[in-house]
């Protein structure tokens, strides 16, 4: 023990001999700790893990720079499958004594070895999960996820008790006692566990009336007295009766008493064995069954995502299917190319086809190729200003007889072949506003003032803009 001011070996006396300080109660107060870890020690050598746990933190109350009783208490907590408040043990103990400390090789043995932080990351989430399903009412798959856990770690402690709790919620008393035994065969004396083995063997075994059997009376064996002269002969029944009688009654009770030990002691013994025996099969096969069922609930999970991925990839592929199985838009592009070269002067037929293309997403995403994208940016060059000339004349002709339902369509697809057209763009603010659709008016009012600044069609764009401003 050393002085904890000077840091010099402390002597018998009560005061430091280096520097004089009084160690009086500072040596009560080690003492005290050394002897809830030597009481942590023997409970931990008898596993009683429990206890264990209470006296080394009653030594570490005492002593939090006691480094055996810290060391210990992680690996108490190790035996009872608390892996995380084991390593954070061991890494106090070794802050607090960095060199020569044993904490240092049980630290190593979890961190270098990959698979067994991965088993006890994969431990902790799968528990965590099963708390989950349990505060969900979802009782079935917290039993099949506490059933992974202890294939992973079979002395997590924990696990067994909430997996026996639920067997007990589902009155399933054979599997919680078995979970429970495991718990015990762990640590002997944790108290949740005693009182579920408790509540399960209650009712499995309850208590029955012990009756007390009534004493037989002692009969008086009878004789007969008779005198003879100064003589008083007496004669006992046995003798007055039969004595082969008596050997046949004696072999006959004889006989059935045997007949009787073996039937209540002999073979009730043989039968227990062979349950047991039984028991023990039905468990394993349970156990590989548990199993099993879990696997295939995860299998059928990834089969019904996998599906569902299935199922909407073939909706976006028909999205961009034709009726003939070719892509739509590439089938377009073609006959769109193909009409050009048939005849250049018939724009009409190669606009039909264009418009068949469906427009690519504004988030810049495309399925296109290049050789799409080249394709059809040259037939756009080729024929969009026709087109677009022969969309602006049906659309304008709609839109002086005021036939707006037909001029709007026209003028968008005249502003889409040739985009520096601001007549056919006016033109289509103009009629969104004569049609009553002022959003759409006001949004195209306001592209014209974008597109085409410092001209007449601006200019007007801003007083319909203030007119439409004006009216809400």
């Amino acid at each position: 023990m050393i002085c904890y001011q000077c840091g010099c070996t402390l002597s018998e006396h009560d005061f430091c001999t280096s520097c004089g300080a009084d160690v009086a109660l500072y040596k009560k107060i080690i003492y005290i700790s050394n002897r809830f870890y030597n009481e942590g020690l023997e409970r931990a050598n008898v596993r009683d893990l429990t206890g264990a746990i209470t006296s080394l933190r009653q030594s570490l109350k005492f002593n939090k720079n006691n480094v055996e009783a810290r060391n210990l208490l992680g690996l108490v907590y190790f035996e009872t499958g608390e892996v995380v408040a084991a390593l954070s043990e061991w890494v106090i103990s070794k802050n607090l004594r960095p060199k020569k400390n044993i904490a240092d090789d049980y630290i190593d043995m979890i961190q270098t070895n990959q698979n067994r932080l991965d088993t006890i990351n994969q431990t902790i989430k799968k528990y965590n999960q099963a708390l989950t399903y349990c505060n969900q009412d979802s009782l079935d798959l917290a039993v099949i996820q506490l059933k992974k856990v202890l294939s992973l770690n079979p002395k997590f402690i924990r696990a067994h008790q909430l997996l026996a709790l639920l067997y007990i919620n589902s009155e399933e008393w054979e599997k919680a006692k078995r979970e429970l035994m495991k718990c015990v065969e762990i640590d002997t004396n944790n108290t949740v566990t005693l009182r579920y083995l408790k509540e399960v063997n209650e009712m499995l075994l309850p208590e029955e009336g012990v009756k007390n059997a009534p004493k037989k009376r002692q009969k008086a064996e009878e004789v007969i007295k008779y005198q003879s002269g100064n003589e008083t002969i007496i004669q006992p029944v046995n003798m007055k009766e039969g004595k082969g009688v008596t050997s046949l009654l004696n072999l006959g009770i004889g006989v059935a008493i045997g007949v009787a030990i073996a039937f209540f002691l002999i073979l009730p013994a043989r039968i227990q064995r062979a349950r047991a025996s039984i028991d023990e099969d039905l468990r394993k096969v349970s156990e590989q069954s548990d199993a099993k069922t879990a696997t295939i609930d995860e299998l059928q999970l990834q089969i019904s995502e996998l599906q569902a991925d299935n199922d909407a990839l073939q909706q976006d592929l028909q999205s961009y299917l034709g009726t003939d199985g070719t892509l739509q838009s590439g089938d377009s592009l073609m006959k769109a190319a193909q009409a050009y070269l048939a005849d250049p002067e018939d724009v009409t037929a190669v606009a039909d086809y264009l418009e068949e293309i469906e427009e690519e997403p504004e988030d810049g995403e495309t399925s296109r190729s290049a050789a799409f994208e080249e394709l059809y940016d040259t037939l756009i060059g080729l024929v969009g200003a026709d087109v677009a000339a022969a969309y602006y004349d049906d659309g304008y002709d709609a839109y002086r007889q005021e036939n707006y339902e037909d001029a709007i369509p026209n003028l968008e697809k005249a502003f889409k072949y040739d985009p520096t057209n601001g007549e056919a763009l006016y033109d289509l603010a103009n009629s969104y506003y004569r049609a009553g659709r002022e959003d759409e008016a006001r949004e195209t009012y306001q592209r014209v003032i974008e597109l085409f600044p410092d001209t007449e069609k601006a200019s007007k764009s801003e007083e319909f803009l203030a007119d439409l401003e004006n009216q809400n």
